[in-house]
């Protein structure tokens, strides 16, 4: 999977769902926070992809953003099984 592949998987995510960095990147979670942490194009919704246990990466300004799209949390984490991006490309191997 190529960096390109892998920023139209995150785009692909709908609003007011999120993926896990594993459901970006199968088998490879690394890969999507490496190509993540590198991207500065500004229509990549990064913080629509979370720790596949529903906590951040990137804290407060995650969830923020996240809560501005209606993604429910509990106990701090994101309801996965609310909130997780089932079907969509992101999840696609």
């Amino acid at each position: 999977m190529d960096v390109a592949e892998v920023l139209d998987r995150v785009r692909s995510i709908p609003e007011g769902r999120v993926a896990a960095y594993g459901d970006v990147t199968p088998g490879a979670p690394r890969m999507a926070g490496r190509v993540l942490s590198e991207s500065h194009e500004p229509d990549v919704p990064w913080w629509r992809v979370v720790r596949a246990d529903g906590s951040l990466a990137k804290g407060d300004r995650q969830r923020r953003l996240l809560e501005a799209e209606g993604v429910r949390f509990v106990h701090g984490r994101v309801d996965m099984a609310e909130c997780r991006a089932c079907g969509s490309s992101a999840t696609s191997p």
